[in-house]
This record gives structure tokens, C-alpha cells and sequence, in this order.
């Protein structure tokens, strides 16, 4: 049971590299790594994801898989990319991590 959350850990800390390799591909002379980088997380996420809906019930797994992607998305736009933080999407990030907690302790 223990190493299916760290295989969905492992899921959700991919999940927050796909949406960087995309941002990456944005910068100039930088479009090739990116997309490399994204479609290589991406697959990864996806293969952690099913090694850990194993044991994990499915809804569970995939609110966490996209808890931890969202959330981190969240966290590496604001403290890299200079997004927008308010007190309102930290209020959203919250919930989601909540809702997230909620979940693991349920099952």
C-alpha cells in the first residue's frame, strides 16, 4: 500500500512537470526541450498514476494525481513565472489541498 502512494506521488510531482516543459517551450530557441520535457512527464505521470490505481481506488488516485498537479502548477507559476497570487487563489489552492486531505484520510 505504501509504495502505491509513492508511486502516486511520484504521478502527481510529474503532473506539475508537463505544464513547465509547456511554459519552457514558450521561451525562444527553447520550444524542443520543452515539449520533450512535457511529453516525457507526462507519460511518466501517467504510467505512476496506473501502477498506483493498482491499489488506490480510482477516484481517490486521480484526485490526489490532480490535487498535487494543480496545486504545484499553482506554486511553480507563482514563485518562477511571476503569476498572479491573490488571496482568493490561495483560498482555491487551500480548498484543493483540503479536499485532497479529505480523500486520503477517507480511504
Amino acid at each position: 500500500m505504501q509504495l502505491a502512494w509513492i508511486s502516486l506521488l511520484v504521478a502527481g510531482m510529474c503532473e506539475i512537470g508537463w505544464p513547465i516543459g509547456l511554459k519552457l517551450a514558450q521561451t525562444p530557441g527553447r520550444m524542443v526541450l520543452g515539449i520533450v520535457v512535457a511529453v516525457v512527464c507526462m507519460g511518466a505521470s501517467g504510467l505512476f498514476l496506473f501502477l498506483a490505481q493498482r491499489v488506490i481506488p480510482m477516484g481517490t488516485a486521480y484526485a490526489v494525481w490532480t490535487g498535487i498537479g494543480a496545486a504545484g502548477a499553482f506554486a511553480v507559476g507563482a514563485l518562477v513565472y511571476g503569476d498572479p497570487v491573490s488571496l482568493a487563489r490561495l483560498a482555491g489552492v487551500g480548498l484543493i489541498i483540503g479536499g485532497v486531505a479529505v480523500l486520503k484520510l477517507a480511504s
